[in-house]
């Protein structure tokens, strides 16, 4: 497939950027115009045109690289630079990525193909690229001063290998990787099996984990943070910003999840078990999959998991560490359940008039709240539903299975509409009541030994 200026636009919808100077064995004239998409939405799959047939991917809130054939070559263009990502309406980080956006765009190849990329530099210091999980000659892994110089800003360094087996990889710098990749600068590449009848889905959804502390009012992440960060992505977004995964009912659908945070993520789904048919070292045998419905993914390793998609709904689909399905999260919160805060706030409001007094009950009232907050963040607990407050933020979104969706339609179909007599509801009875079993009795006996005493009388020594 050979794509022009004008191709690579109607591709996808993306203005172009131009290249820098070029460092290595190809001439300046030859390196491909690179793409470049600020959108915050999830683009549609680009689905080839020759070669051999595959079910293209679908990144959540992101797009896949377009490429031209020169040869025997697929070219790709990165461009490292800093980005600006809305994380979620209403707040907005300013990050490093590539060609516009963070994480960067999805590469797509088949095994088999010879690709060469070319990364052009745009940031104020060096930089490489690593092919996280890719079979490749050495000097093309990308760890600076170890297997390759440096990308100094405004030179262009050109990577090329033949991709030596199918599966889901990923790439990120390995030079002064602790700053960059704080800075959000990662993505994914996947390579199809050279046989179209290998491993074939009717649905592809790729996302990344990643994770960032911006205080309030900041744009800028603290890079040196270990622990207490406060924002939990898919695809550098937080609940309610990130895309639902608009599934046919029927649809074999592939999920599959990278991390490249500072911790694991045990990743689950609501009314599905699935199984795991992937990981970063290649594709697990049928005999040896497993069944879940939650898969940990480790720091920087990813996973992809399958299911055939046979129960209609909204189902769930989020980290199930609780404090990574929250937004702005402070991590010196007093909690004052249990505590009658009224003659306290009685007297603030007579100070703040707007004071609210929350907390003393739980934290749900915050999903159902629209409080004033500081400039650029968001709240804690966000997003509503059909039926209302969600109470979610952070790594969480929907699964949307449908009935009669068409096989390339990934459009949002609202809310499910769940059949009479299908949804939880409220008894009207009278109230239950309250009574209890009784408590085992005992006493202490002369020889030190407890006697316990059983509701039916029984001794127990």
């Amino acid at each position: 497939m050979t794509l022009t200026r004008r191709d690579l636009v109607g591709a996808s919808g993306l203005a172009l950027l131009g290249a820098a100077a070029v460092s290595g064995r190809v001439q300046a004239q030859a390196i491909p115009e690179a793409p470049t998409t600020t959108a915050n939405t999830m683009q549609p799959p680009i689905y080839p045109t020759s070669g051999p047939d595959y079910q293209p991917v679908v990144t959540l809130n992101g797009w896949t690289l377009p490429w031209r054939q020169n040869g025997d070559w697929k070219e790709f263009h990165l461009v490292a630079e800093p980005v600006e990502r809305e994380m979620a309406p209403g707040m907005i980080a300013r990050l490093w990525g590539y060609n516009g956006q963070s994480p960067g765009p999805t590469i797509e190849a088949v095994e088999g193909d010879k690709v060469r990329i070319f990364v052009t530099n745009r940031l104020p210091e060096h930089t490489t690229i690593h092919w996280h999980g890719m079979l490749l000659p050495n000097g093309m892994d990308g760890v600076g001063g170890l297997t390759q110089p440096h990308i100094k800003p405004g030179k262009t360094f050109v990577y090329e290998f033949e991709l030596k087996k199918s599966g889901t990889f990923m790439y990120h710098p390995h030079a002064d990787e602790m700053v960059q990749m704080a800075m959000g600068m990662m993505g994914f590449f996947v390579v199809h099996p050279r046989d179209p009848r290998l491993h074939r889905v009717d649905r592809d959804f790729v996302f990344l984990l990643s994770a960032y502390d911006i205080d309030p009012g900041n744009y800028v992440p603290k890079v040196a943070e270990m622990v207490n960060f406060n924002m939990w992505t898919f695809n550098t977004r937080v609940f309610p910003g990130i895309d639902p995964l608009v599934v046919a009912k029927g649809d074999r659908v592939r999920v599959r999840v990278g991390n490249l945070t500072m911790t694991n993520h045990p990743i689950h789904m609501h009314g599905y078990d699935f199984e795991v048919t992937c990981t970063d070292g290649g594709w697990v045998r049928p005999e040896a999959r497993w069944p879940e419905v939650t898969i940990d993914i480790p720091v920087g390793a990813m996973r992809a998991y399958e299911f055939d998609a046979i129960y209609p709904g909204d189902w769930a689909l989020h980290c199930h560490k609780s404090h990574h399905t929250m937004n702005a999260m402070g991590h010196d919160i007093r909690t004052f359940i249990g505590v009658n805060k009224r003659d306290f706030s009685r007297r603030m409001k007579r100070m703040v008039p707007d004071y609210m007094s929350m907390g003393s009950a739980g934290m749900a009232d915050m999903g159902e709240m629209e409080m004033p907050l500081p400039d650029n963040t968001l709240p804690m607990m966000t997003g509503f539903g059909q039926f209302g407050p969600i109470e979610m933020g952070g790594m969480f979104t929907v699964v949307k299975v449908r009935e009669g969706l068409a096989s390339r339609d990934y459009r949002d179909p609202g809310w499910y509409q769940n059949p009479p007599g299908t949804v939880a509801y409220e008894f009207q009875g009278p109230a239950p009541s309250t009574t209890r079993a009784p408590t085992p009795a005992s006493k202490v006996k002369p020889d030190g030994k407890v006697d316990v005493v059983k509701p039916n009388g029984q001794h127990k020594h």
